[in-house]
C-alpha cells in the first residue's frame, strides 16, 4: 500500500494505492539463501500421478535417505541434497565443490543420472515403468512440485513439476 497527502484548500486529502494482488511478484525466499536467482527454468508434464500416501514424511525420507547414501560412498559428496517449503515439496540440490552444475548441460547430466537410479526402485519395477519414467516422474509421485538444482555460486536451473 502506498500513500500521500494531496493537498485540498484547507482540507488534507490522504490517497491510498493498493496494488492488486495478481501484480504482486510471487518471490522465492530460497533465492540469496541456499542459490542465486535461476539463470533458466522449464516445465516438465509429468506421465506420472502423484501418489495418494505421498505426503511431506516420504518426501524427507527419500532426501534423507539419497542424502544417507552419499555419505556412505568412500569420497564426499558432489551435491547437497534437500526438501523445503510447508510441505517439503521442493527439491533443491546444490554442488559442494566448484565448477560443478554450473550449466544447463551438466544439470541435466545429473538429472540423468538420477533417472537411472530411479528406474532401479522397487517401485518403478512394481508398476512396470522402469523403462518410461525418469526422476521428474519420481519426483511427481513422491508429491515434489519444483526442483531446484544450483553449482551454489552463479547458475541455478528450476524445472516445475505439473
Amino acid at each position: 500500500m502506498n500513500w500521500r497527502f494531496i493537498p485540498a484548500g484547507m482540507a488534507v486529502v490522504i490517497v491510498l494505492a493498493f496494488a492488486p494482488a495478481a501484480a504482486k511478484e510471487k518471490t522465492d525466499r530460497h533465492v540469496g539463501y541456499y542459490y542465486p536467482k535461476p539463470v533458466s527454468t522449464e516445465v516438465y508434464r509429468s506421465r506420472a500421478r502423484t501418489l495418494p500416501e505421498a505426503n511431506r514424511r516420504q518426501r524427507i525420507g527419500f532426501v534423507t535417505g539419497v542424502v544417507n547414501g552419499m555419505l556412505n560412498r568412500s569420497y564426499p559428496p558432489v551435491a547437497a541434497f534437500f526438501a523445503k517449503g510447508s510441505k517439503a515439496q521442493k527439491l533443491i540440490i546444490v554442488s559442494n565443490q566448484a565448477g560443478r552444475l554450473d550449466t544447463v548441460y551438466r544439470v541435466r547430466a545429473l538429472l540423468a543420472t538420477l533417472t537411472s537410479s530411479a528406474r532401479a526402485t522397487p517401485i518403478f519395477r512394481e508398476f512396470k515403468v522402469e523403462d518410461t519414467f525418469n526422476f521428474f516422474d519420481m519426483a511427481k509421485m513422491l508429491g515434489f512440485e519444483l526442483i531446484t538444482v544450483s553449482d551454489g555460486d552463479t547458475f541455478t536451473h528450476q524445472v516445475a513439476i505439473k
